[in-house]
């Protein structure tokens, strides 16, 4: 699954057609595309999730109690996330520190 987060804030009072457009226009992706497209608030303790599952757009909105979002450094643009991240992020975890697992090489008898 194709993650893209939103590096900026966004204006959280946007709905599915806001942030829709919001997709277009500052990811320059189609909203249609089956990707997950990730949002924050200002202060860090909400996130919105869009993404078009084949039969309708799902928005998800989700704000931590007593606690803030992990976020990327805000700059202009957007950035990719692994869905392991993207899950780790939602949990109100440091999504940073998800790391592929190295896979090792059976030996060989040579």
């Amino acid at each position: 699954m194709k993650v893209y987060v939103a590096t900026r804030p966004v204006d959280f009072r946007k709905g599915i057609d806001g942030l829709a457009l919001a997709v277009q226009e500052m990811f320059g992706l189609d909203p249609f595309c089956g990707a997950v497209f990730v949002f924050r608030s200002r202060r860090a303790d909400r996130i919105k999730l869009l993404v078009w599952d084949q039969t309708g757009m799902v928005l998800v909105h989700k704000r931590l109690e007593g606690g803030k979002f992990v976020w990327p450094q805000v700059r202009d643009g957007v950035m990719r996330m692994s869905s392991a991240q993207l899950a780790a992020l939602f949990e109100g975890l440091d999504w940073r520190l998800v790391r592929p697992e190295r896979v090792r090489r059976p030996l060989v008898a040579g």
